[in-house]
């Protein structure tokens, strides 16, 4: 589920425009007049910040146009064309950082200065404006995201199986050796990336510095309207606060675990072996629910039953989606919206089939694309989706560098917290459920979103940890991988599954590692959707368990979340966030109050166990 926007948070981009003046050859060079730089005033920035703006506008319209033709119409030529725009896009926002960077030294009105800000965070690595620097960095990337997107586990010559394969069988699968080949095989993959990953870590933090960073980490928590250092000391205050609940969780799952595959595999006083949770990265254990469901979790009704029981086809599940933002006074979505969305898989062609949503020119014309399931799961899907359509339509009258969430979780929770409201109480308001069952069946809802949810906070804040220690040196080459199991049982309790060495690059099996695509944001919307909803909840004036409630309907909660949404990024986000919570800190103690039957039911089942590692 993502947003597709193409605004000044593009991933992945490099700063490569050399500024050097090469217009004399050799032979004018002892006739020469030296050149002296010219100071830059106020009025400059303002003048290249509207110029600059005018440029992407355009530019962002044609790359999602192709960006749109090629995932719904996939083939070679489709391929090609969104490839050359991009890059042609990618140049452009490459060349305008530099020349932002131009203006550091300034003293600027706080406006002027965010929107400079903004245009030189939209780069994920900067590269050093040596020429040849920039060329090898750009093929460090290349090779990285080579070696990660054709990588797979060839057991022999013939018997190959890509990751989506193994994906597939970790989630399934309860045979322990069968789950301890696959991990390991995988893990095979990244070996090859160490000695190209420490080579693009050095040459990224000697682009960041030129743009004014102390390394490339830095520049990364830059983004968040705070001191950098204070921002991740905020990240693992956070944490503590979700810890006790995540350690409960993890306490009652290794003891299944045990049940399962016995204690002599999954010791009861250490972390839990990796390989075992249902994923490949051991992130989000709702693969094995299964083994640790609540006895009677059965909460009576099947969502998916129900939209066949009504006749809700493809259009109507949208539709009913629709319903939910327009209950709360949001206007409906425009007719080109359904029009021009893809909404069910084709017959006759290849699409991308990943739940996204999209602006393409940064006013109204909002779409989706999916390939739309006709089930429960989906149905929440739709309303995550339009939850970012939403977004996107609030801030369009913004200038084009506020057009984007406060920060890159806020996107993601907006999503996410319309979700959560995807309840019970909701489904019998909307007259697919006749009658909501007892509060004793909540336990099992409850506990299969906490192995999403609840499990991947931790994962969700380690993954930056470990690449923040890197781009600063505390972490060197030597210790890449002793670093990132480190990581990974401070935070998760989960521990590799058979040795592992300097000579292995763990890490670099995860995608966002190699694709250099920064992995805060996710953890911030974990944390950010439950805050959201309690809130929203408050306002709308809900009596019920914040678990229980939905905010459908409220014109109150719509008027405050539209709000928020209609600042984008054009104040700090501790602005936007404090209008709807009332506070400008993040709190995780909704996400106790939010899952706090399940917390007492894991204090009962934990009772006489040995937590933690």
């Amino acid at each position: 589920m993502t947003t597709k926007t193409f605004k000044l948070s593009l991933t992945a981009l490099v700063v490569g425009a050399s500024l050097s003046l090469t217009a004399c050859n050799d032979a004018n060079k002892s006739n020469a007049m030296p050149v002296v730089a010219q100071a830059v005033t106020a009025q400059d920035a303002k003048q290249f910040l509207a110029k600059s703006e005018q440029e992407l506008q355009a530019l962002y319209l044609e790359s999602n146009r192709a960006e749109w033709i090629y995932a719904n119409f996939i083939t070679e030529d489709t391929s090609e064309l969104s490839a050359a725009v991009n890059e042609k896009m990618t140049a452009a926002v490459v060349r305008l950082a530099n020349e932002a960077a131009k203006f550091n030294a300034l003293e600027l009105d706080s406006d002027t200065r965010r929107k400079l800000d903004k245009l030189k965070q939209a780069l994920t690595l900067a590269a050093p404006q040596d020429e040849a620097k920039n060329a090898e960095l750009s093929k460090l990337m290349a090779e990285l995201g080579g070696l990660y997107g054709k990588g797979k586990y060839c057991k022999t010559e013939g018997e190959c199986l890509s990751l989506g394969d193994m994906t597939a069988k970790m989630a399934t699968s309860r045979d322990y050796d069968e789950l301890l080949d696959l991990w390991q095989g995988w893990r095979q993959v990244s070996k090859p990336m160490r000695p190209l990953y420490e080579q693009q870590v050095k040459l990224a933090n000697e682009g960041a510095k030129e743009l004014g960073y102390a390394d490339t980490g830095a520049m990364w928590r830059s983004k968040y309207d705070m001191p950098a250092d204070d921002f991740a000391k905020e990240l693992d205050r956070i944490w503590g606060q979700v810890k006790p609940l995540y350690n409960s969780l993890h306490c009652h799952v290794r003891a299944k675990l045990g049940e399962k595959y016995g204690t002599d595999k999954v010791p009861q006083d250490q972390p839990i072996p990796a390989h075992l949770l249902g994923n490949m990265w051991a992130q989000t254990w709702g693969n094995v629910y299964d083994l640790v469901a609540p006895a009677d979790a059965d909460p009576g009704y099947d969502v998916t039953e129900l939209l066949a029981k009504h006749n809700y086809d493809e259009l109507t599940m949208v539709k009913g989606a629709e319903k939910f933002f327009t209950s709360m006074g949001f206007d409906p979505l425009p007719e080109t919206f359904y029009e021009r969305s893809l909404f069910t898989k084709p017959q006759d062609r290849d699409v991308q089939c990943h739940a996204s949503a999209w602006n393409l020119d940064s006013k109204d014309d909002l779409r989706i694309k999916m390939c739309i399931q006709r089930t429960g799961e989906e149905f929440s899907v739709i309303h995550h989706e339009l939850g970012h359509n939403f977004y996107q339509r609030a801030y369009n009258k913004l200038p084009l560098y506020y057009q984007e969430s406060a920060n890159d979780g806020f996107h993601e929770a907006i999503g996410d917290t319309i979700a959560l409201s995807v309840t019970p109480g909701y489904l019998k308001e909307i007259g697919l459920l006749d009658q909501v069952p007892d509060e004793s069946k909540d336990i099992g809802l409850l506990m299969k979103m906490a192995m999403d949810k609840v499990a991947f906070i931790p994962f969700g804040l380690l993954v930056d940890q470990w690449r923040w220690q890197v781009f600063s040196g505390q972490v060197t080459p030597e210790n890449y991988n002793q670093a990132w199991w480190d990581l990974r049982e401070k935070y998760q309790g989960v521990k590799a599954p058979i040795a592992r060495s300097e000579a292995d690059f763990d890490p670099g099996a995860k995608y966002h590692v190699p694709g250099n695509t920064p992995y805060t944001r996710y953890f911030l919307a974990h944390i950010l959707q439950f805050e959201f909803h309690k809130s929203l909840c408050e306002i709308a004036g809900n009596k019920e368990a914040i678990h229980r409630c939905s905010v459908y309907n409220s014109k109150e909660a719509g008027e405050r979340l539209n709000a928020m949404l209609e600042m984008g990024s054009s104040r700090p986000w501790q602005e936007a966030l404090a209008s709807v919570t009332g506070k400008p800190e993040m709190d995780a103690t909704a996400i106790l109050d939010y899952f706090a039957p399940l917390q007492k039911y894991l204090d009962e089942q934990n009772k006489g166990r040995q937590c933690g590692w």
